[in-house]
């Protein structure tokens, strides 16, 4: 993947985030305070956020760690993913989907400190 793709997709992750963001607190805020899933969509939203930040700093590395990249991108997309359909539907199973983006972040932060970046 080159480092313009790799900035693209973490460009977008965050443009998500905002947008997701902007869209729990507007446009879905009934369905989330009947559902009593607010404080999930904002967990959702702020792992998002915090982890697409990561993404775009990663990305603009010359030593660019394409592990723990995808280990970070998988993980907002299972962990924060089930939450954000999770807070919608009130499907309480996507619960479990949930740890799994746990360890996709898990094992992005520790590629990240532990492994040797490739040239």
């Amino acid at each position: 993947m080159t480092a313009t793709t790799a900035n693209r997709i973490a460009s977008t992750m965050g443009l998500l985030a905002v947008i997701l963001g902007a869209f729990g607190a507007h446009g879905l805020r009934q369905v989330l305070a009947h559902n009593g899933t607010v404080l999930i969509w904002e967990k959702a939203v702020f792992y998002h956020f915090i982890h697409s930040v990561i993404l775009f700093v990663l990305a603009g590395r010359k030593d660019f760690p394409a592990a723990a990249w995808w280990s970070l991108l998988a993980g907002i997309t299972f962990f924060s993913g089930s939450l954000y359909l999770l807070a919608v539907t009130d499907a309480r199973w996507l619960g479990m989907i949930t740890p799994l983006g746990g360890l996709c972040f898990i094992v992005g932060w520790v590629w990240l400190g532990w492994c040797p970046a490739r040239k």
